[in-house]
């Protein structure tokens, strides 16, 4: 496996090609992604080729942006089934490295561990200090790109419920980012309420 070709290869598509709107589903998410993928891993103790599987999920995870915005998932599966063969996958590591990137499609449903990671790798931005920078971010880009229209006040209803619903999979991820998601989720409650004072418009 020629992970670092990959790497190279996969950047440059994404730096040339993704669209501009895509405010946060860009390469400097991937690249971020990789960066918690492998503290995650390091953390977990996987090693050997398991952690380059991992690492090539990550990449390829948001690779079908460059062809559909919604359920873009299969679409990165496919791209990784027809680029991966030259850089020295199996057939059943593309596999493994599919199953990790479908596991992403919210809502999240990872069957292993290496699925697990890279799930909590792809929303740790929920028990991050960038939560809020990050959700607009991507009200924006939704926005921009979705068939699905939404306020920005519904858009927080859904943080929300989504934080509230929101469960890491790994041990490592709930013992580093459960203080601050629940700030997070505290700072979202305050923001709800300060928007219904303002405009008097429930946000139950």
């Amino acid at each position: 496996m020629r992970y670092k070709e990959v790497k190279d290869f996969v950047i440059n598509k994404l730096k040339k090609e993704l669209k501009p709107s895509l405010y946060y589903h860009n390469y400097k998410h991937t690249l971020d992604l990789l960066d918690c993928v492998e503290y995650l891993a390091k953390e977990e103790n996987i090693t050997g080729e398991d952690i380059i599987l991992l690492r090539t999920a990550a990449l390829f995870h948001d690779t079908g942006f460059l062809w559909q915005y919604d359920n873009n998932e299969p679409y990165g599966c496919e791209f990784a089934r027809d680029v991966l063969p030259d850089y020295g996958y199996s057939e059943e590591q593309i596999k493994k490295i599919c199953n990790m990137i479908m596991a992403t499609q919210m809502p999240q449903n990872p069957k292993n561990k290496l699925a697990e990671i890279i799930c909590d790798a792809d929303l740790f931005y929920i028990g991050r200090d960038d939560f809020f920078i990050t959700a607009l971010r991507l009200h924006r880009e939704w926005s921009e790109n979705s068939v699905k229209k939404i306020t920005f006040k519904d858009w927080y209803l859904k943080q929300k419920n989504f934080v509230l619903s929101h469960v890491f999979f790994t041990e490592s991820a709930r013992k580093l980012l459960k203080t601050k998601k629940q700030h997070n989720l505290s700072q979202i409650k305050e923001l709800l309420s300060l928007l219904e004072a303002t405009f008097g418009e429930k946000t139950v």
